[in-house]
């Protein structure tokens, strides 16, 4: 039986440590040839090196795979396009992009500063637009050409995109916007052959070992389960990334442990029509009558 993504070409980015670190590891375990974006940062944003990406790509070599590092910053357009072109110069061809890279600056809404917000927005949101833009141009005039594209988007949300959490509204709002800019994606790129759809996965990372110490420690018997392993993730992105996965799009899977789940998301809810213009007072009552009658919502993560 051949490999799951034998002769595949996959840009990760933020592959350098933690949750896309065991992406581009499990890709190239699964026959793909990888793109390790990374700019070697630290978790506020700051700092930066080519090392970490270097790293990965030598122990895929190491077992041998294929790939090279790239330190682009996918926040910036020009850091998307050259991180696609990367693929292109080095492997001929880009069939998956996986959206990986992500900063934290958690900080309660009131105390929320401007430049928290926009580097939050820029590396989540923008990172995700900006790899993505510049792939899909290309898988798009490929189809247009005539030719067969099986292309995978695959962006990274998170519990707090889909419920929320306490002192970390820039990063949940990021969050969000990462699911509806999936669903779009998936709504416009299928007539390419492209697919577009969302992790959300929980694991032990440099974003959570320090705020979740407790729920992300590492068993004390070496031989149990790491639960919180960032590695864990890893096998469903290969399985999204692959062939086998082309009916698959505009989905938001929750992955932690050894559990995976679809998400269930917004839906039309109970409608009551008044057939006129409402008055205040009675469109108050009708409103307090459907929110007697629907299901209470899943709590904010860190709500009291």
């Amino acid at each position: 039986m051949g490999l799951l993504c034998d002769g595949r070409v996959v840009v990760i980015t933020g592959a350098g440590r933690g949750i896309g670190r065991g992406h581009a590891l499990e890709f190239a375990r699964q026959g793909a040839k990888v793109v390790v974006n990374d700019i070697g940062a630290e978790l506020d944003g700051s700092g930066g090196s080519s090392g970490p990406a270097g790293e990965v790509v030598e122990e895929i070599r190491a077992a041998g795979g294929e790939a090279v590092a790239n330190g682009a910053d996918i926040s910036t357009w020009e850091g998307g396009a050259d991180l696609v072109k990367t693929a292109l110069d080095a492997f001929g061809d880009l069939h998956v992009v996986v959206n990986n890279a992500g900063v934290v600056r958690d900080r309660m809404f009131a105390n929320a500063t401007e430049d928290e917000w926009d580097l939050t927005m820029a590396v989540h949101l923008k990172g995700h637009f900006t790899t993505s833009r510049h792939a899909a141009a290309y898988w798009r005039d490929r189809a247009k050409a005539g030719e067969a594209v099986d292309a995978r988007i695959i962006n990274t949300t998170s519990g707090a995109g889909l419920m929320g959490s306490v002192g970390q509204a820039a990063y949940s709002a990021a969050k969000g916007g990462i699911i509806s800019l999936t669903l779009v994606q998936a709504a416009e790129l299928g007539r390419y052959g492209i697919t577009a759809n969302a992790i959300a996965p929980a694991a032990r990372t440099r974003m959570t070992e320090q705020v979740f110490a407790g729920d992300m420690a590492k068993p004390e018997d070496p031989n149990a389960f790491d639960a919180m392993a960032a590695d864990n993730v890893a096998p469903l992105v290969a399985w999204l990334g692959s062939s086998d996965s082309a009916g698959v799009t505009g989905r938001v899977f929750e992955v932690e442990a050894g559990k995976v789940s679809v998400a269930d998301g917004w839906r039309h809810g109970t409608v009551i029509d008044n057939g006129a213009r409402w008055e205040p007072t009675a469109v108050g009552n009708a409103v307090l009558g459907l929110l007697a009658d629907a299901p209470q919502p899943t709590p904010v993560y860190g709500a009291g």
